[in-house]
Formats: C-alpha cells, structure tokens, sequence
C-alpha cells in the first residue's frame, strides 16, 4: 500500500510538473502587444504577399507608414534573428513613434516570427524581458532564438541545399538570415524569405535594412554590412554619423556567403540593402548567466575582463552595453542612412518626423515606447 502510495504521489509529481511546463511553453506563443504610433497608416500580414503562410507561426505584422506625398519606398526588417533584441526594440521603435511626409515605410519588427516563440536550447535564455516606462509600468517583450521553432519546421537536413547551389549546416536552413532569397514551395524558413522577397518585389522596394546584434568579440561589431551596389550610401552614412561622434565600421558582403539578407535580396532586386551590427552581451560566448538584466543592462564581469585583456571588437568598460545604447545606435544609424539615401536620391526622398534622437534613446528608451492600454 505504500509503494502504491509513493508511486502515486511520484505520477501526480510528473504530471503537475508537465502541465506548468505547458503553460510556460505555449506562452511563448501570444505577442506582447506593439502598440502603432499615429504614423502608421495600415497594417498588413506578411501573409498577403505569400498566402500559404497565413493562419500558420510565420505570419507576422508589416506595419506600414505612408506619407502624404510619393517618394521612396523603405523595408526595415526586426527580429531576423529574436535573440537580438536590439533589432526587434529599433524596429518597434520607428512603429510607435516615426511619421513619413513623403515616400513609404514597411517596418516588419518580428521578420521570423516563429522564433519569437522557443528559446534556443541549453542556453537557459529568459523567455521574456521588461523594460520600464515614465509612467511606472512596464513594457513586455519576448527573448527568442535565432532559429525557426521546430514545432513550425522539423527535421533539418543533414546538409542545406541553398537555391543558388551553395551548401550549408544543415541547421542553418531553420536561420532566416541564411536562406534568402527563399523558395515559396520549400522548408518553412524558406518561405519567409520568399515572402519578404515578394513584397521587395512587388512593392518596388527602394532601400532594405536589417537590423541584427552580434558578440562583442565577433569582428563584424557596430557595423553597417553592404551590397556592393550600396557601397556609395554605406560610405556617406559612415561619414556622417563619424561626425555626430558615433563610431561605425563597413564590412563588404562577402559575394560568396549566401542565404544573408544583404547579399540575396541585393543580387536579387533593384533595392540598395545594408545589414546593421551592434554588440550584445547576452550573444556572446564568453557571457555568465544569462539573465534578463544581461539582456537589457549589458553588463557581465567576463566581458569586462576579456576587454582588459584585448578580446574584444567593441568597446566595453562598466557601465556595460545596455538595450538603450543598443537601439539608439541602430536609430540613428537610420536617420543618417536615410538622409544620405536623400542625397544620393532626391527624386525619391523618404522624409521622415518625430525619429527619437540619439540621446534621448540612450538616457532611456522607455520614453519611446507606448503605454498599452
């Protein structure tokens, strides 16, 4: 009777165990609200220019901010990869606060929306982060991974055949920033990139950024990463944000890395396409526990010292590399981007308002971010 008993109260133990793990686990798949400023004319899902991803994990929000004059057309990509949320936090950003007087935006601020929804494996990631606002409440967002959810895609091959011949991992045909320009009938990664290819295509996009985080101590760091037939506006947005005192290097796509967004979609297109890079700690190797302070203060002793020792490619000290440094930086690298696009580009000018400025975002990018109500 009470081996029966243990038994029973080792079975009740899993099951409870089971059921709590469910609810964390599908928790991950509600969006925290974004919440659109006044500058956002409509709202379309990706969806509309790949009709077979509709009602699926991949669908996702293309939030669109049409001035009332023609001009040039902008695609910002967030969330390629969800671990990076600086790229996510930037696009959200310019959807909660920026207006266009002339051309058009389409900001997709969860580009691989299925991997907002699992973290990546064996990393002990939190599920989500908080940021604060001016009015004491708090803002939600989601910590994802840098690949699809395999609930969504699974198995990968052994070997990812790429559609321009290239082989690869096998892992990475579930990374989106590895399988541009996509197949519209292949894996579900694929189709993603198909889809924002589409919408480049038929929309008669003019200018693609993509918005990543990197490692402090990978080389390409705080970077605008360029199509060669962008390389002329990658030099004038360099010069120009050198003299508003932020630092930023260039890095020429590599012609023979496939799959990346500023390789695929700039061969593939008419569009001028860069990739921009910021630091993050809570990427790197050579991090301590990854908390949800890591992710939002950036600050963790091992960098600390790795940068005493010469390891790293971005500056590091101890006030960290916090969200708000992280986003101010792909913010104003925008601006500037933008600006030099409409020099280089008056007859199709993308003028934009109430773009947050650099120190304000860095003081504290809760001041960007609206209530939800």
């Amino acid at each position: 009777m009470e081996r029966h008993f243990k038994f029973l109260i080792f079975i009740s133990s899993v099951v409870i165990v089971v059921i709590l793990s469910a609810f964390s686990f599908t928790a991950m798949w509600e969006d925290p609200p974004i919440v659109p400023g006044n500058g956002v004319t409509e709202i379309k899902m990706l969806s509309e220019w790949l009709p077979s991803i509709g009602g699926t994990m991949l669908d996702t929000e293309v939030y669109i901010i049409k001035g009332s004059e023609e001009g040039g057309k902008f695609l910002l990509l967030g969330g390629t990869h969800p671990n990076e949320p600086g790229g996510t936090l930037a696009a959200v950003v310019f959807v909660e606060n920026v207006s266009a007087i002339s051309g058009t935006i389409y900001v997709i601020p969860r580009s691989n929306h299925s991997a907002f929804t699992h973290n990546d494996a064996m990393e002990g990631a939190p599920q989500f982060f908080s940021i604060e606002l001016p009015d004491g409440t708090e803002r939600v967002f989601r910590f994802g991974s840098r690949r699809t959810n395999p609930i969504s895609q699974w198995p990968d091959p052994t070997i990812y055949l790429h559609p321009t011949g290239a082989t690869l991992g096998g892992g990475e045909v579930s990374n989106l920033n590895r399988t541009f320009p996509g197949r519209e009938d292949g894996y579900s990664t694929e189709k993603v990139a198909a889809a924002i290819m589409n919408l480049v295509l038929e929309e008669g996009i003019d200018l693609v950024c993509d918005l990543h985080e990197s490692s402090p101590e990978y080389p390409v760091n705080n970077a605008i990463v360029f199509h060669q037939d962008s390389a002329e506006l990658a030099i004038m947005t360099q010069m120009m944000l050198e003299m508003e005192g932020i630092d930023i290097r260039l890095e020429e796509s590599p012609i023979n890395l496939r799959g990346l967004t500023h390789r695929e979609i700039g061969d593939n297109s008419d569009a001028q396409v860069v990739l921009l890079e910021v630091s993050n700690p809570s990427q790197g190797r050579l991090r301590g526990k990854t908390t949800e302070d890591l992710v939002t203060k950036g600050i963790d002793k091992f960098y600390l010292q790795a940068s005493k020792d010469g390891k790293l490619f971005a500056p590091y000290d101890e006030t960290g590399y916090p969200l708000d440094l992280r986003v101010a930086r792909h913010v104003a690298t925008i601006r500037v981007l933008v600006d030099s696009w409409n020099m280089m580009f008056p007859e199709r000018m993308i003028l934009l308002s109430d773009i947050p400025p650099y120190e304000g975002l860095v003081d504290g990018l809760g001041t960007y971010l609206n209530p939800v109500s």
